[in-house]
């Protein structure tokens, strides 16, 4: 099968590129660098010429309103650029969890971005994972302020990028899924906690305090990002760290 994956060069996207040819398939990866724009439509029809399957692995290049106006637009121009090119299968990636936290413009964005997938031309699958293990960083960076970490007590399911892309290329190399698949990590958290045993692990002695107000999980209730029901992935946390 020939694959079209728009967003091909980025943390998912390149590995999912990687297991589809892996696996005796043809997959393409196509993003800014090499010359498309899912905002403009500039050279989607040229991507997805050919093309069995579109996986697209693009992302906002904001967290913030506009991050809706983002997935609007480009789905609009991908969905019309597949159904021109026959495309059979269109495939996204979003958010354990998204329809649930509507204080979020950016999770919001990704309701939306499945919603038009789901009213679009194209059969479609979504998968759903929960938040990735790479972004632990980012999110300490966040809330850091001298000696301390302030981190909501928000439930966490946090999985490997390596195992979102085995899962997305095994969604996308399937029949389509007219719906979800949900995907997650083995272990469940509290944030402050993740937060804890990942400076510990780095010998970063910084503290973490639980403050319930602290960065955007804090608008999070319940445990909502987590899904003791979705497929579970084999990569525990403490692995990934070593």
């Amino acid at each position: 099968m020939k694959f079209a994956v728009i967003g091909g060069t980025g943390l998912i996207g390149s590995q999912v590129v990687k297991n589809l040819n892996a696996a005796g398939h043809e997959a393409v990866p196509h993003s800014q660098s090499t010359g498309i724009d899912v905002v403009s439509g500039r050279g989607l029809g040229e991507a997805v010429a050919g093309a069995d399957v579109v996986v697209n692995l693009t992302n906002s290049p904001t967290f913030g309103e506009a991050s809706l106006a983002f997935f609007q637009t480009s789905m609009d121009n991908l969905l019309a650029a597949a159904q021109k090119g026959g495309v059979g299968h269109f495939v996204i990636l979003s958010i354990v969890g998204a329809d649930q936290v509507p204080e979020l413009d950016y999770y919001r964005a990704k309701v939306l971005q499945e919603d038009v997938l789901g009213a679009g031309p194209v059969p479609y699958s979504i998968v759903r994972a929960t938040q990735f293990m790479e972004f632990m960083d980012a999110v300490l960076s966040w809330t850091a302020d001298g000696d301390t970490v302030r981190l909501p007590a928000t439930p966490i399911q946090p999985i490997a990028s390596k195992d979102v892309a085995d899962a997305v290329a095994e969604v996308a190399a399937g029949a389509p899924l007219g719906g979800i698949r949900n995907i997650a990590g083995p272990e469940v958290f509290s944030l402050d906690e993740l937060g804890r045993i990942t400076l510990s692990h780095k010998g970063d002695g910084r503290t973490v305090v639980t403050d319930p107000t602290a960065g955007m999980f804090a608008v999070v209730k319940g445990d909502v990002l987590t899904d003791k029901d979705a497929y579970l992935a084999p990569t525990r946390y403490a692995d990934w760290l070593s």
